[in-house]
């Protein structure tokens, strides 16, 4: 921190300390703690936010009132341009006529904004970087999602991804799927209002309300006019100045430590370089397994059957196209996972013997990567600015995304089955944006509450694992199993997501330990004097000594709470396979012995990659083994059966 930046907040935080202690002497007694407790945050927790404020130049607000202004006027181009979004298939698919290489920086701005920026950044400075193997999944996950699933959605051509399970498992298992997943999006979007409300506190004083209303009102506007199309360049625009501005929070921490070499060593020496944690305990947090197998779940749950990103692969013209956007998704998403990541340990390198958290000059470990830049470059004009910028625009493309993909399933799915089936695609097309800017202002309330679920990161990877491992089961039993029926089906989705519910947010959970923090390279007069002063004044208030209720270790907790949030989209996934199969073949029997006919299944339904051999012209409740490997009179069977059909 510059040197004239220290002096101001010395000066500040002595003048309250003495004003405290005097103030404190002539208090009564039931007063002292309150006032130590009031000088304490007042102390430890404003002061920085008032030096942000005294170094704060106005090209910070140009700067971000300029990405605002440029957000939208892009939807106001696309609204009168083009088709003028006078039609659905333009507002929710863009006409199906855009490039691949937008679309690919969509997926990625839509799944990770400003939760990568200030969740990965901080969970690899105070939990290391064990997290990082995560974007091992991301390989993995991709050719799963482009051509295991993705194929199917493409021949339907359909604006909602749940009319497939409509034509699968009936209209009310689509309704079903189609609630949670408006659950699913709008606790979301809360969450990534919220994020950059943080940012924005941080570095320059102003109110989180006025922050979040407005990046909400901002999003909610050129989604809302501009459609698809708005959505996907904003996106690309919006993408470049996240990556800008953790690019240069690396670069600064890298030259402050004195080299990539140096940032590894201090992350090294302070126990943050770890990629090897091979233990198979579902309690610990980050492992190997916790990191590949929930994150495979994870990924292709969000890019495989997640109406948000489907939706965008269905804006181009070809299959073709649509597999290479989510290829080329792939090393963007992961270039941004991994940069961020190390600008999570070069905070570290600096921060290495004087940890803020320790010395509660911020509250959360979210907060870290705001306070970074104004500790650092809050003298240097726009570079504050800049990195709000960056912060704003991953909620920007986030927020945007959702609204235009809760309007196509609240729309497609609800309204034109009950309300609007003879209407025009005209009218029903303002319908679609009179409700995504319904859900825009939904969004902005729901922020308001966010800040009460815990880290960035973990809250929203909890949500989507929660309620994206059922899902996801639910859309590969479709696709790759014959047996699996309506009753079944629909039983298996409310078990999956009651059970993944239960887990994630049922019953208090053991606190997550962190790796260790120093303090011990800081100012001597500001532990020794300012901080230590308000625990002393604490210390003298009670007159008699207060029960002390024992610390709760794991074991006090019930196991399944004590599990890592990263399986609880594999968990809810098998109990919905388990169930739905049980349930299914119970059925089937019973439809069997009553001599209960069935349609066929249509093969368009089922993935190319569903084999051959087990698709053949079958009555739904005939029991298959889809684990079977192919046996040699496989084909010579299904040409038998063909014959005899035809006959």
């Amino acid at each position: 921190m510059a040197s004239s930046n220290n002096g101001i907040f010395l000066r500040g935080y002595s003048g309250l300390s003495w004003l405290g202690k005097a103030i404190y002497q002539k208090q009564p007694t039931h007063w002292k703690r309150t006032i130590s407790q009031l000088l304490k945050e007042k102390m430890c927790y404003k002061g920085c936010f008032t030096l942000a404020q005294a170094t704060g130049p106005p090209w910070d607000y140009v700067i971000l009132s300029t990405l605002l202004l440029i957000s939208a006027s892009i939807g106001v181009y696309y609204r009168f341009s083009g088709g003028k979004q006078k039609t659905t298939k333009e507002y929710l698919l863009a006409d199906r006529n855009m490039s691949f290489i937008p679309v690919a920086f969509s997926l990625m701005a839509s799944f990770m904004s400003s939760i990568t920026l200030l969740g990965v950044s901080s969970e690899n400075y105070v939990f290391g970087t064990q997290f990082v193997v995560i974007n091992l999944a991301y390989i993995i996950g991709t050719p799963l999602a482009a051509y295991f699933y993705l194929p199917v959605f493409y021949k339907l051509q359909n604006a909602s991804v749940y009319k497939y399970l409509e034509l699968r498992f009936g209209v009310a298992t689509r309704l079903v799927a189609s609630v949670a997943f408006v659950t699913q999006m709008v606790l979301y979007i809360g969450i990534v209002l919220y994020a950059p409300a943080i940012a924005l506190n941080a570095v320059t004083g102003l109110n989180k309300i006025a922050s979040i209303i407005a990046v909400g009102v901002v999003c909610t506007f050129y989604s809302t006019i501009g459609g698809m199309k708005a959505v996907l360049i904003t996106d690309v625009f919006q993408s470049v100045l996240m990556f800008a501005s953790v690019i240069c929070v690396g670069i600064k921490g890298t030259i402050d430590a004195g080299g990539m070499d140096k940032v590894w060593e201090i992350a090294n020496e302070g126990g943050r370089i770890q990629f090897n944690d091979l233990r198979v305990d579902p309690s610990v947090r980050h492992t190997l397994w916790t990191q590949l197998i929930g994150g495979i779940f994870t990924f292709v749950s969000l890019y495989a059957v997640n109406q948000t990103q489907v939706q965008r692969l269905l804006t181009v013209n070809s299959l073709r196209k649509a597999q290479r956007s989510l290829w080329l998704n792939w090393p963007i998403l992961t270039a941004l996972s991994l940069t961020t990541s190390y600008a999570g340990i070069s905070m570290y390198s600096h921060y290495a013997n004087c940890d803020p958290l320790l010395e509660k000059r911020i509250r959360s470990p979210d907060q870290l990567l705001p306070y970074f830049v104004v500790d650092t470059m809050g003298h240097l004009p726009g570079v504050a600015g800049l990195f709000i910028a960056g912060i704003f625009s991953g909620s920007l493309s986030t927020v945007s995304s959702a609204l235009n993909s809760l309007a196509a399933v609240t729309v497609q799915d609800f309204l034109v089955p009950c309300c609007f089936k003879k209407t025009s695609d005209s009218r029903l097309t303002w319908v679609t944006q009179l409700v995504a800017l319904l859900y825009g202002a939904i969004s902005i309330a729901i922020a308001f509450v966010a800040e009460y679920l815990g880290g960035v990161l973990q809250a929203s990877l909890t949500i989507f694992g929660v309620v994206g491992g059922p899902l996801l089961a639910l859309f590969t039993l479709g696709m790759f199993s014959t047996v699996v029926e309506q009753k079944g089906a629909l039983t298996g989705l409310i078990s999956g997501l009651v059970f993944s519910l239960w887990v994630g947010f049922g019953g208090p959970k053991p606190p997550i330990p962190r790796l260790p923090l120093r303090n011990d390279g800081c100012s001597s007069f500001l532990n020794a004097t300012d901080y230590s002063s308000s625990d002393q004044l604490l210390s003298t208030v009670s007159t008699s000594p207060l029960p002390t209720l024992p610390t709760p270790t794991e074991d006090d907790y019930f196991p399944l709470y004590r599990i890592s949030y990263m399986w609880y989209a594999p968990l809810g996934f098998l109990v919905t396979v388990l169930v739905a199969q049980v349930v299914s073949r119970i059925v089937n029997a019973y439809q069997q012995s009553h001599s209960t006919s069935n349609k066929k299944i249509n093969e368009e339904l089922l993935s190319p990659m569903f084999p051959q051999c087990f698709r053949t012209a079958r009555h739904l409740p005939d029991p298959i083994l889809l684990l079977t490997p192919r046996n040699e009179n496989c084909e010579e069977k299904t040409r038998q059966e063909q014959t005899l059909e035809s006959i």
